[in-house]
């Protein structure tokens, strides 16, 4: 969508409004957005806070540092769709699901009755599930399991530590990297998988493009204010993000606001959150996240292309033991199969007294081995072996030094046993590189009509010179006629 022209000056330079999104929604922001952004900034910040201690306690981590890597997450926040949380496991998410599956029936039903647009149902469900539990508690009966106590105080600004204090003694920078070992390497990827699917899958829902630069500067930027406050590592978060849209929000500033209520938290509203049931969290959440699931994306596949099932289904299922192993799954499947269909495109072969092979794709290092087989196959192997071989090359826009090897090789194959074997069709950066390698035996010609005119075979015999100089003025005549 194209941004209305702003009256008044403008930004000098137009490079700080793409790097610095405040810039470009800040001088057009409407109080009519106030107030969803303060109220959707609230529900998130009612979830974000309690929910920390449960991340902590995953992550073996005093609760305060959860606290304190929430408030650098929301200040940083690019897309109002991008909701910084620490990696942590899915399985405290998988155990307050269940116990809150009343409280998710009960978020959606308001839905049905309020309309998706009402921003406050969340806050609601949160209160009313804290006011269940102080009950409880009053009568001196508590089946919830509850937030608990938070400690106050807001964190020391201050430079990194690069060793630790252990009991025998200090722990250099050196040793600390090497305990972390594979870690180093997969809590980034991790981050970048996670904010940059999160954000398409947004983008997707309402009708907006991303720059994923710009998701992982403010990512980056996020976790290196972070670690002056002591933080752990953040990322987007899909459940936080999804309540963040269902709330209403409007622009960036919504999570001014939870960053807002963050620290106040920290400094004075921790007893506040005493109350509230870690089973009422996930119900907020579940209810959030339930209706981004598109089932009918199976259906989809299996009707349009039943191999891209496979990459889907893997990560599917990985999800339910680790999110991280789900993903990275995910990603190999789909490099190997990547890897599959450049290691076996498409030939069309057609016999007869002159064999046509037409590769329907590119070439690179995986497919030369798989382009001569079926090239000997087919000429080598036949019963009435063809008088030529003709290699159409319209669809092949690059190749590398391995295909220009394997090409000679197939030419010295075929001329051993009597067959040659001529090119048509040449986009012109392959020509060059073919030109440029001067591989013995070399013929080629600017379409299919003409070399089948010429028989292939003895193009020189019928008066039409194929391309076989090395001058730029050689490669004009392809140009015009392709």
């Amino acid at each position: 969508m194209t941004e209305p022209r702003q009256r008044g000056r403008s930004c000098p330079c137009p490079g700080v409004r793409t790097w610095v999104p405040i810039l470009r929604w800040l001088p057009r922001y409407s109080l009519a957005w106030l107030q969803l952004d303060v109220v959707a900034g609230l529900t998130v910040g009612l979830t974000v806070v309690p929910q920390a201690l449960a991340y902590a306690e995953v992550a073996g981590l005093p609760v305060q540092v959860s606290f304190w890597t929430s408030f650098p997450a929301r200040s940083l926040k690019v897309l109002h769709q991008l909701l910084p949380s620490p990696l942590a496991s899915t399985r405290s998410r998988t155990s307050w699901g269940c116990r809150g599956s009343l409280g998710s029936f009960s978020c959606r039903s308001m839905r049905r009755c309020g309309g998706s647009g009402r921003p406050g149902r969340n806050a609601l469900v949160v209160l009313f599930a804290g006011l269940v539990a102080y009950s409880f508690q009053v009568m001196g009966s508590q089946p919830l399991t509850l937030t608990g106590s938070i400690p106050q105080g807001l964190p020391a600004f201050q430079l990194p530590r690069f060793s630790m204090d252990a009991p025998n003694g200090t722990v250099p920078f050196r040793s600390m990297v090497e305990d972390m070992g594979v870690g180093l390497a997969v809590v980034p990827l991790m981050g970048l998988l996670e904010t940059i699917a999160i954000a398409k899958a947004f983008a997707s829902r309402n009708d907006y493009r991303i720059d994923p630069n710009q998701e992982l500067l403010a990512m980056g930027f996020a976790n290196i204010l972070g670690s002056f406050v002591s933080s752990y590592p953040i990322t987007g978060s899909f459940g936080r993000t999804a309540v963040n849209a269902q709330s209403g929000v409007c622009t960036p500033a919504g999570g001014l606001v939870t960053g807002a209520l963050v620290l106040l938290s920290l400094a004075y509203l921790t007893s506040l959150f005493y109350y509230i049931p870690k089973a009422a969290l996930a119900a907020v959440i579940i209810s959030a996240v339930v209706p981004m699931f598109d089932a009918g994306i199976f259906r989809t596949l299996w009707r349009v292309k039943r191999l891209d099932l496979v990459p889907l289904c893997v990560t599917f299922l990985l999800c339910f033991w680790e999110v991280q192993y789900g993903i990275v799954a995910g990603v190999l499947v789909s490099g190997i199969l990547l890897f599959y269909s450049i290691a076996r495109p498409p030939i069309k072969v057609s016999e007869g007294d002159v064999l046509l092979v037409q590769p329907g794709s590119s070439l690179h290092f995986p497919a030369i081995e798989w382009l001569r087989d079926t090239v000997c196959s087919h000429a080598l192997a036949a019963a009435s072996p063809p008088r030529s071989i003709i290699l159409d090359c319209r669809h092949i826009s690059s190749i590398d030094y391995t295909v220009v090897l394997g090409l000679a090789e197939l030419l010295q194959e075929l001329r051993k046993h009597g067959l040659s074997l001529t090119f048509c069709c040449l986009q012109d950066p392959v020509l060059k590189v073919l030109l440029s390698a001067d591989l013995e035996g070399f013929q080629h010609f600017p379409s299919w009509e003409e070399t089948e005119r010429c028989g292939g075979a003895e193009p020189r015999g019928c008066g039409a010179d194929p391309f076989a100089s090395t001058s730029e003025s050689s490669l004009l005549p392809t140009r015009l006629i392709q």
